[in-house]
């Protein structure tokens, strides 16, 4: 089942200095963390921000692209973890055709953004990472489950689990391009 996510904020794991865009389900509490890459929280962080540019960025000119060849985003899936990184599809609609593109989470979000489509992930992804996050245990400096392939090392889903429940909210710094 999928659940409409928005993004909540944009940190970062001050324990390996890693970006961290942090989804929360729309209409509920539980979140749904994840690391990327620098390159990629610039583009979310600056559209958030409303930084208008004179030229296109990464992301404006591949919404440019899709909407000269007469495509639109319908909506992005967050659809799976395997191996520690995290699976999207960018759902478009062409002369009445829908298709899915395989694309990077991090990606799919900065795109879902600058159209206004809708985020959804899977109720699994939501259900994993959903952990009180404790005010009082220091966080442990194991690195979390990357997002991305070039993202530090991985841990399992249980020492995610841990790692997610002892951060306290001051572990992710805000994240600034």
């Amino acid at each position: 089942m999928l659940v409409e996510v928005r993004v909540q904020s944009l940190g970062l794991d001050r324990s390996t200095n890693t970006p961290v865009v942090v989804l929360q389900e729309r209409d509920g509490g539980r979140v749904l963390p994840i690391w990327i890459g620098p390159g990629e929280a610039s583009a979310i962080a600056m559209h958030l921000a409303s930084m208008e540019f004179a030229r296109p960025l990464t992301h404006d000119l591949m919404v440019s692209v899709l909407k000269g060849l007469g495509g639109t985003v319908q909506k992005v899936l967050i659809t799976r973890v395997e191996n520690s990184t995290y699976y999207a599809e960018v759902i478009i609609q062409r002369n009445g055709h829908v298709f899915s593109l395989d694309a990077r989470p991090s990606d799919s979000i900065a795109l879902a953004l600058r159209v206004d489509a809708r985020i959804y992930a899977q109720e699994s992804l939501l259900e994993h990472a959903s952990v009180e996050i404790a005010e009082d245990e220091p966080a442990l400096d194991a690195p979390p489950v990357p997002a991305e392939p070039d993202a530090p090392e991985a841990m399992g889903p249980e020492e995610l689990k841990e790692h997610l429940r002892r951060l306290n909210p001051e572990d992710f710094g805000r994240f600034t391009p």
